[in-house]
């Protein structure tokens, strides 16, 4: 540079630099963004009982507002306008925030009641069990132990196999097809739709 003029050949060099920067900075933008939904990806596929419970503030962004509101807020949905209280495939019902299974299609059946209701759940241990007097009402709360998510409430039942009856909220779960189990990362829990 002469003078305060640039020459042709310094132009076609700055920019080939300039070029080369920008592609390296989409580049690396790109492969960012890539293993960031990779990580998002893991900590949403399947059930790893290491994997920590998401903080409040991750369920917010997570989960939709009806989901956040049943789950965290102790919600309840319409009756009859959920998205699984008439779902007759066979699969497994995981808790919405941690994924861990919850119920199974086998132990499903029509409570009349507008909400799935199972008789029984893949295991007691799963759950705790909390008076609730709220509303003048005596009835049980049933939370899910690990991500203490509200999922519903348990009652007698005579039509119930068990005699009892935990409804529950669609919005605290995520329904897994059977077939699609081994792809989410439940092959594990196949095992479960085979007992009957």
């Amino acid at each position: 540079m002469y003078g305060g003029r640039i020459t042709s050949e310094e132009r076609s060099a700055i920019s080939t630099y300039v070029g080369v920067g920008i592609a390296i900075v989409l580049i690396a933008g790109g492969l960012y963004i890539f293993f960031l939904t990779q990580k998002e990806k893991k900590e949403t596929t399947g059930f790893d009982p290491n994997r920590p419970v998401p903080s409040d503030a991750v369920l917010k962004r997570r989960l939709t507002a009806e989901q956040y509101y049943v789950v965290r807020q102790g919600g309840t949905e319409t009756p009859f306008q959920s998205k699984f209280w008439n779902n007759e495939r066979t699969g497994i019902y995981v808790d919405v925030i941690t994924g861990e299974p919850l119920f199974t299609s086998l132990d499903k059946y029509d409570g009349q009641i507008g909400m799935p209701t199972f008789s029984k759940p893949v295991s007691k241990d799963l759950l705790v069990e909390v008076p609730d007097n709220s509303h003048d009402m005596r009835r049980t709360e049933i939370r899910a132990k690990r991500s203490n998510g509200h999922l519903g409430y348990l009652f007698p039942d005579p039509k119930s196999p068990t005699g009892q009856s935990y409804s529950v909220n669609s919005a605290a779960f995520h329904f897994i097809p059977k077939e699609e189990m081994k792809n989410k990362g439940y092959e594990a829990f196949l095992p479960l739709l085979d007992k009957k």
